[in-house]
């Protein structure tokens, strides 16, 4: 779902000619690009009668366009940040994820009513897909901790359940200036929720900014008890009994959460019953349910951006970024040192994991400099060992080439409680698919468009091989992929059958009329890796074939642990394990092999592949640099756009199957 939902009120259907007097319009690349893609011709210059003014919001430089509005007739327009902005404030440096571009007014001034407030007013908002969608971004923001600043980290301790929430906001901001509210304004909400709530915890909660040390509050610790952590305010939300606020945005996230915020001020989302409103605005008399203020202040209105594609792009396309960005930051903020990492794996562990505090490489004390420096530390596979530990490995779509011939990955994995391909023990995507019966239908919706988008275009893991014509014989058809013999998968996670000679000799005498075909593993192939047998149990060897084209030709896999597997399933095959897979004991294979008892959920294969493929891995975008969801990895893969591997690694690749090759003749 990526069509904008934004429609230019202003603009009409071809480009506007939109005069600035603010540079931040000109030196600002985003803003520019986004307002240049909702259809606006930023120039320098007098303004014509037909041409618009853009200013920015109620800012210190919004005079300027103001009085060349008056004075030339020229229609204007006020830009603003989306409501989901960014990971961190607007005064880090970092670009705002979509605009708010209103021709009418700005929404949080209830002296001209926006155009955010025509929309609530006028709009039918009964459309019920729309409503759905609606529902569905609430829930994700709350299952996300998203808000219009995302810099908190959801797993700090809240205060005990039953406080009164107060809100704090930055002195001087333009929303509290339009609300005609000040410290002593502030100083009243406070009163008032002593006098209402005796008998509770007042708790008052700091912007995000003040903590950041940008601009000063209103409330000082004197005033009472602040939270000044990075707590989220989701967290917050769900232990108050009352909210309390003069226009914060996290008003609105209280309505989104159930609350019925006590509000002192004339915010956007102030005066359509959902708020109890100790400043009342006349005019807004209509009455709207939480679903309904959602759709028409997070989708109708504001103006995505898809910093990946570089087009305009719907609220769930939006969220979508905003999640991968959000999970890096609060995976890699504190900072890394990594150990057991090859010396080949390091730029790119560095440039996925160090983007917000450089990573440390350390083999020989990595819990020591971890301790030093506040890190944590991580370790590639089963390198290191060790309690507070978190394993890295290559994600499930992994690259168009072979990790062994140094082609850098796409996606890695984070694992805090183990590994996916360590049964012995429990492993963070065991939890996520356990949990994944709890997903609500948009991301339901969301990992079938991954399927079909993998099906269709033929993806897979490695996305290598040749795509020849194969054999359709009239007969039962098993496909049995060969995998690395000293692979850890097989080491942790099989028990009589650990040769891939052993695996044919299974799946030939349990199906003693099948043609089997068998297909080396795309390493051994390369000679970078042991495995290699004669396969005299396989009708046919498919030598360097796409896993893909092999699997579209079968009826049916038997594997150990082979990933094949798993995109076997995906393509609607049965699928055999000898061993544990990450994917078996979930109710979708047949098992021979011991499985653990606490695989006890049954999800199907929607749950288990928006486990797999959208909350495990972190993928990250070769064009850009930046952290991105699944869909873009994909895209990139459809449309060829995977950069080369450098070509030092191209030559040190050549040079390690030479190696390889050496060594196979010396053993």
């Amino acid at each position: 779902m990526n069509a904008p939902d934004w429609t230019p009120a202003a603009a009409g259907d071809t480009s506007r000619r939109l005069f600035v007097f603010n540079g931040g319009f000109l030196t600002q690349g985003r803003i520019r690009r986004i307002l240049t893609l909702a259809g606006y011709d930023i120039r320098l210059g007098k303004p014509g009668p037909d041409d618009l003014i853009g200013v920015w919001g109620q800012s210190p430089t919004s005079g300027r366009g103001e009085a060349v509005a008056e004075r030339t007739s020229a229609a204007m327009i006020r830009v603003e940040d989306g409501f989901l902005r960014s990971v961190l404030p607007g005064r880090s440096g970092e670009p705002p994820l979509g605009l708010l571009i209103d021709d009418l007014g700005v929404h949080f001034d209830p002296q001209t009513p926006s155009r955010l407030e025509r929309i609530l007013r006028e709009d039918p908002l009964d459309d019920a897909a729309l409503l759905a969608r609606a529902k569905e971004g609430i829930a994700r923001l709350r299952r996300h901790h998203l808000s219009k600043y995302n810099g908190h980290d959801p797993a700090l301790p809240v205060p005990a359940p039953g406080y009164v929430l107060v809100v704090d906001q930055t002195a001087g901001d333009a929303s509290v200036r339009a609300s005609r509210a000040d410290r002593n304004r502030f100083l009243e909400m406070l009163f008032c929720a002593r006098e209402d709530h005796p008998h509770a915890r007042i708790v008052i909660k700091t912007h995000p900014e003040t903590q950041a040390g940008h601009r000063p509050g209103h409330f000082t610790a004197a005033d009472g008890d602040c939270l000044d952590g990075p707590l989220s305010p989701w967290h917050l939300l769900e232990g108050a009994i009352a909210v309390y606020t003069v226009s914060s945005q996290l008003g609105f996230e209280a309505i989104l959460a159930g609350h019925r915020p006590v509000v002192f001020g004339q915010p956007f989302y102030a005066g359509w019953g959902l708020t109890d409103d100790r400043m009342p605005i006349d005019r807004r008399q209509r009455r709207l349910t939480k679903a309904q203020l959602f759709a028409a202040a997070m989708i109708k209105y504001p103006v995505w951006y898809d910093p990946y594609r570089d087009r305009l792009c719907s609220f769930e396309t939006a969220m979508d970024t905003l999640e991968a960005e959000v999970r890096a930051y609060r995976e890699d903020h504190q900072g890394w040192v990594a150990a057991g990492m090859r010396l080949w794996k390091r730029p790119f562990v560095q440039r996925a994991f160090g983007q917000h505090r450089p990573v440390i490489f350390d083999d020989t004390q990595p819990t020591k400099r971890a301790a030093q420096t506040g890190r944590k530390v991580m370790a590639w596979g089963t390198s290191t060992a060790g309690p507070d530990v978190t394993r890295v490995e290559d994600g499930f779509i992994r690259s168009r080439g072979l990790g062994a011939a140094l082609v850098p990955p796409l996606s890695l994995i984070l694992d805090r409680s183990g590994i996916y391909f360590d049964p012995s023990r429990p492993s963070d995507l065991e939890g996520m698919i356990a949990q994944s019966d709890r997903l609500g239908h948009a991301e339901r919706a969301r990992a079938e468009r991954v399927i079909a988008l993998l099906t269709q275009h033929g993806l897979s893991k490695y996305n290598t091989g040749q795509s020849d014509p194969l054999p359709h014989p009239d007969r039962t058809c098993i496909l049995v992929p060969g995998q690395v013999e000293d692979d850890a998968s097989i080491r942790l996670g099989t028990t009589e059958v650990r040769t891939n000679a052993a695996l044919l000799a299974a799946a030939r005498a349990a199906n003693p009329d099948a043609v089997i075909l068998y297909k080396p593993h795309p390493d051994v192939e390369a000679g970078l890796r042991p495995g290699q047998i004669a396969a005299t149990e396989a009708d046919i060897v498919l030598d360097h074939t796409d896993p893909i084209r092999a699997l579209s030709a079968v009826d049916a896999v038997w594997t150990m642990t082979s990933t094949l597997g798993f995109e076997a399933l995906i393509r609607g095959k049965s699928v055999t394990c000898l061993g544990a897979p990450f994917y078996a004991g979930w109710g979708l294979t047949t098992d021979l092999g011991p499985v653990p008892d606490r695989r006890m959920a049954r999800p199907d294969l929607i749950a288990l592949v928006h486990a797999c493929l959208i909350d495990y891995p972190r993928y990250f975008d070769p064009v850009t640099g930046r952290p991105c969801p699944v869909e873009v990895i994909l895209d990139r893969l459809i449309r060829d756009e995977i950069p080369r591997p450098a070509r030092r690694l191209r030559l040190l690749s050549k040079a390690q199957g030479l190696l390889a090759g050496y060594a196979h003749l010396w053993r």
